[in-house]
């Protein structure tokens, strides 16, 4: 189970990576990208066809571009991550919880 969730962290690293250079470097490639994260080609690929997915960015002829709702995104993407930082908080186990092994 933390395997899973460890991975899709750093999938969600990856697709924010992405964005931020797509959003720093518009309109930009998938092989600058590549060259410039070290993520091979089809890594990049996935992520820019999520974030078209999520209609935060679309193709142009000379690279990936921005949308009208990157910037909103953008704008709620450090409060949620906050909520989402929170509950994993809330979700420690250590902590909260007195371990004893049973007799």
């Amino acid at each position: 189970m933390i395997d899973r969730l460890e991975k899709e962290v750093d999938m969600l690293e990856r697709h924010l990576l992405v964005l931020k250079m797509v959003i720093n470097n518009e309109p930009i490639g998938i092989v600058k990208m590549s060259n410039e994260t070290g993520y091979p080609h089809h890594k990049v690929r996935y992520s820019l066809r999520v974030l078209e997915e999520e209609s935060l960015i679309e193709p142009s002829s000379q690279g990936a571009i921005t949308t009208e709702t990157t910037a909103a995104f953008v704008g709620d993407l450090d409060e949620k991550v906050g909520e989402i930082i929170d509950k994993l908080e809330d979700m420690k186990v250590g902590e909260s919880a007195e371990l004893e092994p049973e007799l």
